[in-house]
Parts: structure tokens; C-alpha cells; sequence
């Protein structure tokens, strides 16, 4: 999606454990037959690369799920799952990020159709046409500058400009959209285990507003904190990716700026809500 986690790494390519990439393999396997990607279970995590951003102290995720009601229940006012087409009105807002990031300083781009997505350090370079099919998706883009690219107006020149991008698609089915988020979700997973010194991804943690509103998002870990392989127990976030569902939505969040645990789950429950 940009190149904030590979800037926090030495370059050297994602380590992948045997088992992770078993289960890969089994998982796309069946989705095949199937036509639905069952997901792994979340193993330990290792933290990705840190970004630069405003810091956002938060109580330290060791879970995989955070749900706002009992495991298993749904939320007295649960939200009703999406139908239709994705509009503008479904993507973050600058606001979602106050007060930690000062949002009179976040400019918005928007534009539609197809484009890279995710990180390519750890996905490889792809645009969602060529993961998924489809005739294009929403791009935004959250900067603190009106400098951009000159081939993608969502993405920010300058590192630490890239508050967050996020990227959202209608499909025919709430079951179909279901089967786009495990299969985008399946690509970040391998992010969970780097080389000690790589940037990594932490533990994934799951919110559940409705059986058809889903996301699962994990927190970014610089390279230095990264000297087992896996993300430090105990130890914030800076940013994160989450992978978002609601009824025939989806969509994928980058977040840039550096928020701890606390905010990156307010973020993605505020992006999730309105998808």
C-alpha cells in the first residue's frame, strides 16, 4: 500500500515458516473447492516497523479477540450488515484520528479504480485487480501534506506525511465479500514472523459488531524490536493493517500514524462501523 513497514526494515526478505505457509496452501486449497478461505488460527505475533507519526500510548494487546459484548454474543445494538454500492460516506474520516493526530492538518484525496495495495514487502507488488478481480474499489488516501504521488493521489510524499489509506469495494454477495477479506487477510498473515531486525506484524485481534461485521486487524512492529522472529510481548504498536467486512463490503485500512493498541482498536471499530 506505501512503503512505511519496509522503511523500518534492513530490506531483507519476510521469513515464512513452514507451517505458516502449510496452512496457506491448505486454506487456499479449500477455498478452491470451497469457494471460501478459512483463515488460521492467529499464532504469536512478532511486531512490524515502526512508522513515524504521533505516538498514542495504549494498554498492550496479548489477546486475539476484542469484542464489545461476551465471546460469541452480539452487541444489543448491533450494526446492520452493508448492501449496496460503496460511497464516500463509508470510508474513514480525518476525525477518527483526533485527538491523536491534530485533524486540521489531514488532507483527503479520493479516487476510484484499481491500484497497488497492502504492503509489497510483504504481499508483493500487486493492485487488487490481480489478487481479486472486480472493476476497481475506492482509494483514499490521509495525509498531512498536499504533496502526493504522481501515480497514486492517495499516497503521500515524504515519509511520516501518510496518516492512513484505505481501500473499499462493493461485491455481489455477503458471502463473496467474506471470501475477498479471508483472502486478503490470508496474504498479511505470513507478516507475523520476519528475520530478527525485520519489521514484523503483531497478534491478530478480531472485532465482531454483527455475525456479518467483521474486521481483523494487527499491530506494526519496528525492526529493532523484532529479535526473536516475532513481535515483543508486551510492547505498543505503532500503527497497523486491518482487514474490514460488512455484508457485501469490504475493505483494507493502513494505518501510518503511530498509535498504540488502544487507538488503532478505536480506528478500526470507527472504519468498520461506518463501512
Amino acid at each position: 500500500m506505501n512503503d512505511g513497514p519496509a522503511a523500518g526494515g534492513d530490506g531483507r526478505a519476510v521469513v515464512r515458516r513452514r507451517s505458516a505457509v502449510a496452512a496457506l496452501v491448505a486454506a487456499a486449497a479449500l477455498g478452491l473447492v470451497t469457494g471460501r478461505f478459512v483463515l488460521p488460527p492467529p499464532g504469536p505475533a512478532t511486531h512490524p516497523a515502526a512508522r513515524p507519526g504521533a505516538a498514542t500510548p495504549g494498554s498492550s494487546a496479548s489477546g486475539s479477540t476484542s469484542p464489545t459484548a461476551p465471546a460469541g454474543a452480539t452487541p444489543a445494538t448491533a450494526p446492520a450488515g452493508a448492501t449496496g454500492p460503496v460511497t464516500s460516506a463509508n470510508l474513514l474520516g480525518p476525525e477518527a484520528f483526533g485527538p491523536d493526530v491534530d485533524t486540521g492538518r489531514i488532507h483527503v484525496t479520493d479516487r476510484f479504480g484499481d491500484g497497488a495495495y497492502a504492503n509489497a514487502a510483504c504481499s508483493g507488488e500487486k493492485t487488487l485487480a490481480q489478487t481479486l478481480g472486480g472493476r476497481g474499489a475506492h482509494f483514499r488516501g490521509l495525509m498531512t501534506t498536499t504533496r502526493t504521488s504522481p501515480d497514486d493521489p492517495t499516497v503521500a510524499l515524504g515519509s511520516g506525511n501518510q496518516v492512513a489509506r484505505e481501500i473499499a469495494a462493493e461485491t455481489p454477495s455477503p458471502s463473496l465479500a467474506q471470501n475477498f477479506a479471508d483472502r486478503l487477510l490470508l496474504e498479511e498473515v505470513p507478516c507475523q514472523e520476519a528475520v530478527p531486525g525485520h519489521w514484523v506484524y503483531g497478534p491478530t485481534t478480531t472485532v465482531r459488531l454483527a455475525p456479518d461485521v467483521t474486521a481483523s486487524w494487527m499491530g506494526t512492529y519496528r525492526g529493532d524490536l523484532n529479535t526473536t522472529g516475532r513481535a515483543p510481548e508486551g510492547t505498543e504498536p505503532c500503527g497497523g493493517i486491518a482487514v474490514l467486512r460488512s455484508g457485501n463490503h469490504y475493505a483494507v485500512l493502513e494505518v501510518d500514524a503511530c498509535l498504540g493498541t488502544a487507538t488503532m482498536d478505536r480506528v478500526v471499530r470507527t472504519a468498520l462501523s461506518q463501512l
